[in-house]
């Protein structure tokens, strides 16, 4: 079906898609801390992620983020899913289209890149870290998450 078929028109929302991921080692989850000289989220913990490139896949992305963040690759990732979609509503368009997935990772250490470092931090302690605003929701939300249990939909604003 051709896009003037679709009904796309720049009155309606759009959204930039991103990906976000939390990868798990027991107890612990995998943050970076953004590098201090970055624009946004400076000095402040995260998942690992980003934009999605024109033609990828929203699974390739996933994985090309992760390794290009952490040097991690499918031989030590395992279960690397689809665990939530946020839609994060900036007022304006373009918005932004979150894609959160989640994983386990038993072995390898990742690798810091100019993204920041990376740290395996408790679960239970985030609320004792500078994290972005949401991560403790998100990390609190896939904590609760039972095996095969579809993946959570949610909306996120600005104040």
């Amino acid at each position: 079906m051709p896009v003037s078929e679709q009904g796309v028109t720049l009155d309606r929302y759009m959204l930039i898609p991103r990906v976000l991921i939390f990868l798990t080692r027991g107890s612990r989850v995998l943050l970076l801390k953004g590098a201090s000289t970055k624009r946004i989220w400076a000095n402040k913990y995260n998942g690992v992620g980003g934009h999605l490139e024109r033609g990828e896949a929203v699974l390739s992305a996933a994985w090309r983020e992760l390794e290009e963040e952490t040097g991690l690759t499918a031989t030590s990732v395992q279960n690397l899913h689809l665990c939530g979609t946020v839609v994060v509503d900036t007022e304006q368009n373009p918005g932004i289209g979150m894609y959160i997935f989640t994983g386990e990772c038993p072995q390898g250490e990742p690798k810091a890149s100019r993204e920041g470092t990376l740290e395996w931090v408790p679960m239970e302690a985030i609320e004792e870290y500078p994290t972005v605003e949401d991560l403790p929701i998100f990390i609190g939300r896939i904590r609760r998450m039972k095996a095969g249990e579809a993946p959570f939909s949610a909306r996120s604003f600005y104040r």
